[in-house]
């Protein structure tokens, strides 16, 4: 039987199998909620035939792209545009032929890269599409990466280009990473920060989670091991799978994670 790609309907992500996948193994993970209704997967056919989407200009340098409806856990594919071959991180959870086309427009992909599971999204396609130089993944998380070719496992740290680093923080998944965009002085944290927003996107709180939809609080370990990723890193702007907070620097992010610190574990939303 030939293997195909199948989408979860629930949060989203890709499997590459034989046949419907039995199950899906971000659902039952404790870091995200199950199926009300049951396990329904979606063949890449019916997700290309069903789905668009649109994409941002967020800056001169960098791009969002999103897929609609609305995919699993919604997120968004960020593009950093820059001379010596683009970087695109994360990804949406499906790239219609308009989003693969303005990535073409706007140089393609020369490396490729994700913060952790919920940050996937349609990586392989991307894969496909741009053969990028590398694909790297930080190594604890190679176990969920079977719908794609991880290129570049890594350890600690990787520099994909001069200035832009990925750096291992673990916490809310053993092997999330972020990356510091040092030129564009930005920081994609994956999940390390849930930062709310209001209807016009301005940042209301940010707060840190071992899992978001049960409140599951980090321990104190783990959340110093952020502080001491995160603390020689300047920047002026984070960006999370799901939220751009250009009111978030680097002060604010330590002090959240000071604040979450300074009592026992618990999930607070620390306003801003």
């Amino acid at each position: 039987m030939p293997l195909s790609h199948y989408a979860c309907a629930n949060c989203g992500f890709w499997q590459l199998h034989f046949a419907t996948p039995p199950d899906c193994p971000v659902c039952t993970d404790v870091r995200n909620d199950l199926p009300e209704d049951g396990w329904h997967f979606l063949p890449e056919a019916e997700i290309a035939a069903t789905h668009g989407g649109t994409f941002r200009s967020i800056a001169d340098d960098l791009w969002a792209f999103t897929t609609t409806p609305n995919l699993g856990l919604a997120g968004t594919g960020w593009l950093i545009v820059r001379d010596g071959g683009n970087i695109a991180f994360e990804a949406a959870p499906y790239y219609s032929f308009q989003m693969l086309e303005q990535l073409r427009a706007l140089g393609g992909i020369r490396f490729l890269a994700a913060s952790h599971a919920h940050g996937y999204g349609a990586l392989f396609q991307l894969q496909r599409e741009f053969a990028p130089e590398l694909l790297a993944i930080q190594r604890e998380d190679l176990g969920m990466t079977k719908a794609l070719r991880v290129t570049a496992p890594y350890d600690d740290t990787l520099e994909l280009a001069p200035g832009y680093t990925l750096h291992l923080v673990g916490g809310h998944y053993a092997g999330q990473a972020v990356l510091h965009d040092a030129p564009g002085r930005r920081l994609f944290c994956g999940d390390v920060f849930k930062i709310d927003q209001d209807d016009t996107g301005r940042s209301q709180a940010i707060s840190s989670h071992k899992a978001f939809h049960k409140d599951i609080p980090l321990t104190h370990a783990e959340l110093s091991r952020y502080r001491e990723v995160i603390a020689p890193l300047d920047f002026d702007a984070v960006l999370t799978p799901f939220e751009y907070a250009p009111e978030i620097g680097r002060d604010t992010a330590l002090r959240a994670l000071d604040d979450a610190l300074s009592r026992p574990p618990g999930v607070r939303r620390m306003p801003l």
